[in-house]
């Protein structure tokens, strides 16, 4: 039954009850008033200011510059039109982009410079370092400044993280402390075409303040520093200094080193391997910042800019252009004449200047000046550029004087230069789809109205258009000529990173006399502008004016112009000092769990490398020091003299000898294998999103094993779970509901109610089916809509278009009409033609559930087409009708609210009225409701609704209005500006204004959204829940829609029990006392936990899935209060680790990556975060491995982060397919590579027993240099870049393989002392076997001499250790092929290539002929053998004896595998793709007819088939699993499956077995 309200009571006023509604729906494009606010219908006088007087040329910054331009690196640009014949109707000042404050009060920047009226000195800024000496030098050096900087500047994302704008709550207290990054307090002046008063003058009358270059380097290095700079850097790793010292002692003959220079060998090619690499990725980044600096732009030239001084230019960094130039200029010829590329270019440049010689006496110009390097398009005299309203001069002034004289001189236009070239105080010109090349003030643009459009992805990460205002003092400019006419100051706050605040002031003379008698006559007065005062002084018959800059008048680097032909603007930060910059903090440096540990694996093996060094050196001191031995008959003296020093000497000896039992070669090795990942990972076929166009990106090459060891997921909702392509769904207007949905988080909330979701969902669909053409029938009836496209409807509700219809009665109508109208006016949306379709408008709103809200209008009949100077154009069924726009009051998360101010026209006796509409969070929006005139029961029923919608999962937000008096809107309106224009905390004057006019309201309606789930998101959670990762949703969406949300994709179950912390009910004054022990009253009943220190440290040891079935869910404020208290905190991490999900509701960026590091340094776990937007950026790099999805909602997440992905189900591919290969790959390539490196250098150790470790070398000293870089390193390198225990497929199907990886079970100290072991073990068969032999036969060659040389000895100790350890590698490779076989074959082949080559050099000196000696004796090939098998067989037997009593879970999964119980499943499976093919349990292989028919019997013994239809042909069965296979998809409960599913559809194989009596049981 429908709820009733009596809208005639008189207490409780309805907002339809007057003629408001009617009045505003009334009004059309010919209404007009005398009283009009600035009436758009005005007539506007035109003035012509143009002047003749000659002017002296001045002497300009780059007045005599003639900088050659290369023609063929700057394209030309055609002429623009710069006429108003083209009306661009385009919004209003007010109408920008929905940025909010990452500052709570702006009075933090300013605290340094409020206490007193005197004029300001925030503009001596002198920064240590950029403080020069007088002939130019910096007083401090650039490595000190780097040095200084580096300890002082703090990542802007490293705490709190960017402030940003999301449909999310998130904080806007957090600071971007560190006086280097927020410097807003130093304030500064720009002057435009006149001298810098002295206060801002040095001793020597030049600019105080040195601004930073527009030049921007992100280099490492350069042509001169590369390699002292390189080689500085590969020296701070500790292995590169201890070899270095190795191959520093060898030089010395004391220690009795063969070939010092081969000694130098591995260290050499592991450097130049490095130095290439490094040299090849910063030559990318050297490209990149080239073609950034020399992009093209126009500077306007012949006006000196007297903020800056082009003198100041030390000889060092002359030294450096010319060198630059040199190495360009040398590359460019050496390219023109040695590549075929080159040899055509260098062609078409002498063909080029044989033109130009041709046409020299033909070359038109214009004004004296090149055509080529001027625009004239702007500067024509017949062009009348400057249109003046006179009211709107009056109140806001013109920077254009028309009494100053009119510049002829052709050196003042606007010319093309590059980016790099700009400095503070240049006037610049960009062009549609240029990028901003520095912090502008925008003076004009193309559009009359003084707007242009932006795009900002580069900067925030967003894809949606900006509208940006220029100044309304300056937004008639459209000419050089025009500026030339101007001198003005702007007064800026100083730098600071916050990208959506800025306070300035554009401050000038006016002249009082201008709108009366305006003549070219008018002689200027020319006073002495540098007498006084920080600005201007006061000028005889003229009036100081200002207008005050926000952010919506400044243009930002690295943002694009959109759909405006061109826009100007002055420069006020350049280079480093731009808000870009300053938030480009470098990006936290992470280091995967395995490398960290690697370093203690390095240092105990530097240990062990000690206690060898040291026992050669006591037994060897020990030997010198004896008497009567053979030694004091063939030694003349020793070295040290005594055997003390003796022994000294010995251990540095030892040192070298022992030198490769810490691998050299280890660290290159693990960045070539992760490089190979990083590849793998990025041309993956499966993890390409064709959507976007966009495969997954690695951005962090050094953390892959991170992924294989991931134990928590944080992520976030809309955007990441959700698509963030919101539709309108359902209404509640007047009390009455709308809208038919069937969604998503509905069907989890049913399905937890025990109903059969499929059927329901065919049911539902199929009444919404028929609601929605019913509607169809029903809209043309109420009038002409241009833009209706039934395709994109969302909001199907046919009771509300029979309402439309006067249905309900006539205030049922009238309260739909103004909800809808309400709906169309209230928006900051943008509209443009369309692309694709012809006649149709694209909506560009700041997000994109206000672009739903306005397109759901359109459907309806109230269709917004455009904006207009002072307004909006609505079809309103069919008719057009323009509403003035007074006010826009913008959206923040702060706010979360916005409201526009339209104006009511009156009549000839009565003064017109603003009525305010306002839309915003439910919450925020009741508690401004007026409590006189709104219907308690109107609002308990709406409130009822919104909470049904949120139970449904719907995003909710509230409409309501309030009718305002003119006079106390025009008072109101004064407070209003001048909050615009305040100096000293401007966003809290207007937040307060605001606070004034938006209360006292009436509620209109509500309206409820749906942030569709991402395609495969509830069975990538689901399958990632089996691997046993912990997945925490981080959102800022209320409880109710994040509960649903979660239910809907199987994060929450529905026998959970969810412990739900929020302060909303708690009466007690403390809420932290009500938190801390609502926390622990779970603890102990659920789990019986204290919560203390001794249950967390048993928590870190223990990585098992919770046992329990228990969800929490927690609200920003309770989580503000957890976070505040230590103890609190460990208590909830406590129950949070036993619970199977967490929800935090309502949070902020900043206390997303609270909870991040609290998780991540408590419990000491492998943390992962994946957001999409720039809210989500913190939370991304505080976790160990931050992903992006580029997503609708920008690139900010994806430029931030180490991986990026196209969609949230492509995560589960990349953790437990790649980052278990990877982890598992380096989890084993690393004890293999101290395996080979033991097995080999303890050899050495065991002959030193026999010779008392007197140093000498049982091997040929080359072995020494290529055991590790040729000999053994190709095997363990493939093993890991190509080991696999398993395909991607069974990947995917067994999740739980992936624990190992959070148990840590692959890689631990205690598998690498195992390894060590293995190979002492091992090495002592290497030697003593070869010994042994020796000992008691020696070896005879074939021509029956022996073979007593050591080095012959050392040739089968080396095969043996080579052969065994090569073989050991492939004995623990999973996935043996042909491949890796080979290059285990070859690394045995080239060591004996290699003997039997050098040793047939007379050069090898004792070595000589050992290879045909040694391989000839058969006692070798015996010893080999016999070696190689006793080294690998205890490993080998262990190994068998481990799979076949104690198997792992993959020894299992393997087996199964080979048993081919996953042969049904195609290559590239993937169980998270909703289009993947349905798999029968027991698939037969429908190419293998012999199996086939194998298959049959078991195909009829797990279906019931009757025994008289037992019988079937292997081609009956083939036809219907191939029917079966290639048509049916996995129903997982979407709408879309459910109804597209042929399981659903009538005719199909199913009945067609079914009709032969098989019934399938299990799909």
């Amino acid at each position: 039954m429908p709820f009733t309200v009596d809208i005639m009571s008189s207490h409780n006023k309805s907002p339809f009850d007057d003629d408001i509604g009617k009045k505003l729906y009334d009004i059309s494009l010919d209404d007009d008033n005398e009283n009009d606010f600035h009436s758009s219908t005005k007539k506007t006088n035109i003035y012509n200011l143009s002047g003749n007087t000659e002017h002296t040329k001045p002497e300009g910054l780059f007045a005599e510059s003639k900088t050659n331009l290369q023609t063929d690196f700057f394209s030309d640009i055609d002429e623009d039109d710069d006429s108003f014949t083209r009306q661009v109707k385009t919004p209003k000042e007010h109408q920008h982009a929905r940025f909010v404050d990452e500052f709570e009060d702006d009075r933090q920047f300013l605290q340094h410079n409020e206490t007193d009226d005197k004029p300001s000195q925030g503009v001596k800024r002198l920064r240590f370092g950029t403080r020069r000496h007088k002939d130019g030098k910096p007083k401090v050096g650039r490595a000190k400044t780097l040095k200084w900087a580096k300890s002082h500047f703090n990542n802007p994302f490293e705490s709190s993280g960017v402030a940003s704008h999301d449909d999310e709550a998130f904080n806007t207290t957090d600071d971007l402390s560190g006086e280097s990054k927020n410097r807003a307090f130093e304030k500064r002046s720009i002057f435009f075409h006149a001298e810098l008063p002295p206060e801002l003058l040095n001793e020597e009358g030049k600019p105080m303040v040195l601004y930073p270059r527009n030049k921007i380097r992100t280099t490492k290095y350069t042509p001169l520093s590369f390699i002292p700079k390189n080689l500085a850097f590969q020296f701070n790793n500790i292995a590169n200094v201890y070899f270095l010292t190795m191959v520093i002692l060898g030089a010395f003959s004391i220690f009795g080193v063969t070939d010092p220079g081969l000694a130098a060998v591995p260290l050499i090619v592991i450097i130049i391997i490095t130095m290439i690499k490094d040299g090849f990725e910063d030559s990318k980044r050297t490209i990149l910042d080239a073609k950034v600096n020399n992009t093209p732009t126009y500077i306007l030239m012949g006006i000196e800019n007297y903020n800056v001084s082009d003198e100041n230019i030390s000889a060092w960094r002359k030294f450096k252009k010319m060198c630059t130039r040199l190495t360009l200029r040398s590359y460019k010829f050496l390219h023109q004449r040695l590549t075929k590329k080159g040899k055509a270019e260098l062609l078409r440049e002498k063909h080029k200047e044989q033109l130009k010689q041709m046409n020299d006496g033909f070359q038109y110009t214009s004004n004296g000046r090149n055509t080529m390097e001027f625009r004239p398009s702007m500067d024509e005299e017949n062009r009348r550029s400057i249109h003046l309203n006179q009211d709107e001069l009056a109140k806001f002034g013109t920077l254009v004087d028309p009494s100053i004289p009119t510049l002829d001189d052709p050196s003042i236009r606007f010319k093309k230069s590059c980016w790099k070239d700009i400095k503070v105080g240049d006037i610049i010109r960009i062009h549609a789809d240029d990028e901003i090349p520095a912090d502008v003030i925008l003076l004009s643009t193309s559009d009359p109205d003084g707007a242009c459009y932006v795009e900002t992805k580069n900067l925030d990460g967003e894809t949606n258009l900006k509208v940006k205002q220029s100044l309304k003092c300056s937004h008639t400019i459209r000419t050089s000529k025009d500026i030339a006419k101007g001198k003005f100051w702007v007064e800026s706050e100083g730098p600071h990173p916050n990208l959506y605040s800025y306070q300035g002031t554009m401050k000038w003379y006016q002249r009082n006399s201008l709108y009366n008698d305006m003549s070219d006559d008018d002689e200027y007065v020319n006073n002495d502008l540098s007498s006084n005062g920080p600005g201007l002084p006061a000028i005889n018959g003229y009036t100081l004016r200002q207008e005050s800059c926000n952010v919506n008048n400044v243009l930002l680097r690295g943002c694009t112009l959109r759909n405006t032909k061109w826009a100007m603007g002055i420069v006020v930060y350049t280079g480093e000092d731009t808000k870009i910059m300053l938030n480009s903090g470098i990006t936290p440096t992470k280091k995967s769990r395995i490398s960290k540990e690697l370093n203690w694996a390095v240092i105990i093996n530097f240990i062990l490398l000690f206690a060898l060094c040291l026992i050669s050196a006591i037994c060897n001191g020990v030997y010198y020091g004896e008497t009567g031995t053979s030694r004091n008959y063939f030694e003349f003296g020793s070295i040290g003299g005594n055997p003390w020093k003796n022994g000294i000497i010995s251990f540095f000896v030892a040192v070298i000898l022992f030198q490769s039992l810490v691998p050299i070669s280890l660290y290159i090795s693990v960045e070539i294998i992760k490089t190979a990942q990083a590849a793998f990972i990025h041309n993956d076929i499966l993890l390409y999103y064709p959507k976007l166009d966009y495969r997954c990106t690695p951005k962090s090459w050094n953390i892959s094993d991170d992924l294989g060891q991931i134990e928590y997921i944080f992520s976030d909702k809309t955007g990441t779970l959700t698509q963030n392509v919101m539709e309108f769904k359902k209404c509640t207007i007047n009390g009455k509901k709308y809208g038919r949905a069937y969604t998503e988080a509905l069907q989890g909330l049913r399905k937890r109610q025990g109903i059969d979701v499929e059927k329901e969902a065919i049911v539902e669909m199929d009444l919404i089916k028929k609601d929605s053409q019913e509607m169809f029938d029903l809209l043309p009836q109420l009038g002409q809509n241009s833009q209706f496209f039934k395709d994109e409807i969302t909001f199907i509700a046919k009771d509300f278009v029979k309402d439309l219809l006067n249905d309900s009665g006539d205030y049922q109508r009238d309260c739909n009409e103004h909800f809808m109208l309400a709906l169309a006016l209230c928006h900051t949306v943008l509209s443009e033609p369309s692309k694709s379709v012809e006649g149709k408008l694209d909506y560009k709103a700041q997000s994109p559930d206000e672009a739903a809200l306005v397109a759901t209008a359109r459907d309806m009949g109230f269709t917004f087409l455009q904006r207009t100077k002072t307004g909006v154009i609505v079809e309103v069924q069919g008719v057009e009708k323009e509403f003035e726009i007074l006010n826009i009051l913008e959206f923040n998360s702060t706010r979360k609210r916005m409201s526009c101010i339209i104006k009511i026209p009156g009549d000839e006796n009565t003064q017109p009225k603003a009525l305010l509409i306002c839309k915003g969070a439910d919450s925020i929006i009741y508690s401004r409701l007026s409590k006189v005139n709104n219907d308690p029961a109107l609002l308990e029923n709406t409130a009822k609704d919104l909470e049904d919608f949120a139970t449904e999962g719907l995003r909710t937000l509230c409409i309501a209005q309030r009718e305002i008096n003119w006079d106390d809107y025009l008072e109101w309106n004064k407070k209003n500006e001048q909050a615009m224009n305040s100096l000293n905390d401007r966003d809290a004057a207007m937040e307060s204004v605001a606070e004034e006019i938006e209360r006292e309201l009436v509620l209109l309606g509500g309206t409820a959204i749906e942030d569709r789930l991402q395609d495969g998101v509830p069975d990538s959670i689901a399958i990632l829940a089996e691997a046993g990762i912990k997945l925490w949703v981080l959102t800022g969406d209320k409880v109710e829609t994040a509960i649903n949300i979660g239910f809907s994709c199987n994060l929450l179950g529905n026998d959970m029990e969810l412990l739900v912390i929020s302060t909303e009910e708690t009466s007690t004054e403390d809420p932290s006392e009500y938190v801390d022990g609502l926390i622990s009253k779970y603890l102990k009943d659920n789990f019986d936990m204290l919560g203390d220190r001794e249950e967390l440290a048993h928590a870190i040891k223990d990585h098992d899935v919770p046992k329990g079935e228990f969800g929490v869910v927690i609200d920003g404020a309770a989580l503000k209060l957890v976070l505040s208290d230590p103890d609190t905190a460990r208590k909830f991490l406590l129950l949070c680790k036993n619970c199977k999900a967490v929800l935090c509701c309502r949070v902020s960026p900043a206390q997303k990556a609270a909870v991040v590091k609290l998780v991540k340094e408590t419990l000491d776990v492998i943390t992962l975060a994946i957001g999409d937007g720039s809210n989500d950026v913190a939370m991304i790099q505080s976790a160990d491995v931050g992903v992006g999805i580029a997503g609708e909602e920008g690139r900010q997440a994806v430029m931030c982060s180490d991986y990026a992905i196209g969609q949230f189900r492509f995560l589960t591919r990349l953790i437990l397919v790649h980052g278990r290969w990877s982890y598992k790959r380096l989890a084993e390539m690393i004890p293999c590579f101290f395996y080979k490196n033991v097995i080999f250098s303890v050899a050495l150790f065991w002959y030193g027993i026999f010779n008392d470790f007197d140093g000498s070398y049982l091997f040929e000293y080359t072995y020494l240099t290529f055991y590790n870089l040729a000999f053994t390193s190709l095997p363990v390198i493939f093993l890991g870049i190509l080991d696999q225990d398993v395909n991607d497929v069974v990947s995917l199907l067994v999740p739980q393989l992936y624990r190992s990886g959070i148990l840590r079970l692959e890689w631990n100290m205690t598998k690498f002392w195992f390894y060590m072991l293995d190979g002492l073990y091992q090495s002592a068969i290497c030697f003593f076997f070869p010994y042994m032999v020796f000992k008691e036969n020696g070896l005879v060659s074939s021509n029956g001499l022996g073979l007593a040389s050591r080095y012959f000895v050392g040739v089968p100790v080396t095969a043996i250790s080579v052969c065994a350890c090569n073989l050991y590698v492939l004995l623990h490779q999973y996935r043996w092929d042909w491949f890796t076989t080979f290059w285990v074959f070859i690394s045995n082949i080239v060591f004996f290539g290699w003997t039997g080559i050098w040793s047939s050099f007379v050069k090898a000196g004792e070595f000589y002929k050992s290879g045909s000696r040694v391989f000839g004796s058969p006692s070798f090939w015996g010893v080999l053998f016999v070696g190689i098998l006793f080294c690998l067989l205890p490993r080998f037997l262990f190994d068998v004896m481990k799979k076949m009593f104690f198997p792992s879970d993959v020894d299992i999964i393997r087996e199964c595998w080979k048993k081919g119980e996953f042969k049904m499943y195609p290559e590239g499976y993937d169980p998270t793709d909703p289009n993947r093919k349905k798999i029968v349990k027991f698939m037969p292989d429908l190419d293998d007819n012999e199996g086939l028919e194998r298959d049959v019997d078991l195909f009829e013994q797990t279906t019931r088939v009757s025994n008289d239809k037992r019988k079937f042909s292997a081609n009956t069965i083939k036809s219907h699993f191939r029917h079966l296979s290639e048509t049916v998809p996995i129903i997982n409960g979407r709408q879309s499956s459910v109804i597209s599913s042929p399981v659903l559809e009538s005719g199909n194989n199913f009945d067609s077995l079914a009709k032969n009596g098989i019934q399938l049981d299990d799909f």
